[in-house]
């Protein structure tokens, strides 16, 4: 349960937080006063915070999950964020996610499984 909590809400976040990001778009020129008004238009999105809240309570629920699993299995199950990631990022984002990128991900799923078995 707590794992399934970990990768979604971690996952739940990295989205958000994209979605924020792509919305501002990216910083040009790099210098100190550009980088200041990037920080300023992220700050007051508020999918960024919905995805720093997300992504808080991903860490705090891995912090509690260590506290009773061992981290040989739990490490390695959270790296089905991955797929999650790779989910969202198809169909939330509408990203193109390539038939490599979709061989990796159930490379990782296959890894999990195996480690799951153990």
């Amino acid at each position: 349960m707590f794992i399934a909590i970990v990768i979604l809400t971690g996952t739940a976040g990295d989205l958000a937080v994209s979605h924020a990001m792509k919305q501002i778009g990216h910083v040009s020129p790099i210098t100190p006063s550009a980088i200041f008004r990037f920080l300023a238009l992220a700050f007051q999105m508020v999918w960024l915070w919905i995805g720093i809240a997300l992504m808080a309570t991903g860490f705090f629920s891995l912090l509690a999950l260590l506290s009773w699993a061992d981290v040989s299995l739990v490490v390695p199950a959270t790296a089905l964020s991955y797929a999650a990631g790779a989910l969202g990022a198809k169909f939330l984002l509408n990203e193109h996610v390539t038939p490599a990128r979709w061989a990796g991900v159930l490379l990782v799923c296959l890894g999990v499984a195996l480690i799951s078995m153990s």
